[in-house]
């Protein structure tokens, strides 16, 4: 072969090999960032943010892997923005093609998400309507930029940090410190975090295993299952989609959806106040409450209580009937409501039922 051959030879194989990562998505070019300062933040439009904590050094470390066909044209900025440290991904197109990130299960399942984003690249938090710079659109299919950013953050002991992402899947680890996740449409996942816990979901799944600190979640849409909390305060609201916890110990647990089954297991809370517009209520008490107050607009409610426990007790359903399996001395009762005490009548539980059965039991263990 002669050298004019060599050479054609060589392009036609660089050539290849550059359409094959296009097509497979697989080029990817990594930017590191170090964020200094107490309070960070960082803004990725589709992809994935993981964020994991770490012991060495004392600055928040961001790497982020530019993927897809058109990657290598996202930019990466920093700087201060609303008083503190800000990383964003910065796409060049307002129609982004994301079918889901790297080791999602699924992709495409927000079908399309539309959001307003700032000329900074920031968006969810603005209240700066002036600074708004575009309509952008996410979807999992059709033209338009076909780019991503698959995004690390390594977060050292007691920052405060706070994520948005529009559309893909975040992830918490072994966190010492406040966090603060905002996405619209993306799995969230947190594990092994001690601090503050604050989640802001538009629709998608949420889990939450051992959380040490008050819990704060706010979802539009998606199941939402919980698992090892401890702390001052769990607060639950969801538009739609159902709700779990297991092994809970918080001083007052308050939960609050639109619709979809509500099930808490191995509760200890002084103050519980659940608040269900249509779906089951499963909630089973390991300890004495100060106040249970349950209002329910359909669907069944079940309460599982220990033996030591001590309340008054009212109970009200539109219909439906109620089943006590527990001793307890009776003072009124009808068809559709009841009162009296359990113990020594310390705590007090109250019921309300649009439809649906209300049942007492003893909990199970």
């Amino acid at each position: 072969m002669n050298k004019l051959a060599r050479i054609r030879a060589m392009i036609g194989a660089a050539a290849v090999l550059a359409g094959l990562l296009r097509s497979t998505g697989a080029a990817q070019l990594a930017d590191r960032q170090v964020l200094r300062g107490d309070r960070v933040a960082v803004y990725n439009l589709a992809g994935s943010i993981r964020l994991e904590g770490t012991t060495s050094g004392s600055d928040v470390v961001v790497t982020v892997n530019k993927r897809g066909a058109d990657g290598s044209r996202l930019r990466v900025e920093t700087g201060n923005v609303r008083g503190r440290e800000a990383l964003r991904v910065i796409f060049p197109d307002e129609r982004i093609v994301f079918a889901g990130p790297a080791g999602a299960d699924e992709g495409g399942r927000w079908g399309t998400t539309r959001l307003d984003v700032d000329k900074d690249g920031t968006f969810g938090d603005s209240k700066h309507d002036w600074d708004r710079g575009s309509r952008v659109e996410i979807a999992s299919s059709g033209r338009g930029f076909h780019g991503y950013a698959d995004v690390s953050v390594m977060v050292p002991k007691g920052k405060r940090i706070e994520v948005y992402l529009a559309a893909g899947m975040a992830t918490v680890s072994n966190i010492d410190g406040d966090v603060h996740v905002d996405v619209s449409a993306a799995s969230v996942t947190t594990t092994h975090t001690r601090g503050v816990l604050s989640l802001d979901t538009g629709s998608g799944d949420v889990t939450v295993t051992d959380a040490l600190g008050d819990v704060i979640l706010d979802s539009g849409s998606g199941s939402a299952k919980l698992t090892g909390v401890r702390g001052t305060e769990l607060r639950l609201d969801t538009g739609s989609g159902s709700l779990s916890a297991t092994d809970v110990t918080v001083d007052k647990l308050a939960g609050d959806t639109g619709s979809g089954r509500i099930r808490l297991v191995g509760i200890r809370a002084k103050e519980i106040i659940l608040d269900s517009g249509s779906g089951s209520v499963e909630l089973e008490l390991l300890e004495d409450v100060e106040r249970v107050r349950i209002d329910a607009g359909s669907g069944s409610v079940t309460i599982g209580v220990p033996e030591s426990l001590g309340a008054t007790v009212d109970i009200d359903t539109g219909s439906g009937g109620i089943d006590i399996d527990i001793p307890v001395t009776v003072t009124r009762r009808d068809r559709d409501s009841l009162k009296g005490s359990i113990g020594d009548g310390r705590g007090r539980i109250s019921i309300e039922s649009g439809s649906g059965g209300v049942h007492l039991r003893r909990s199970a263990r």
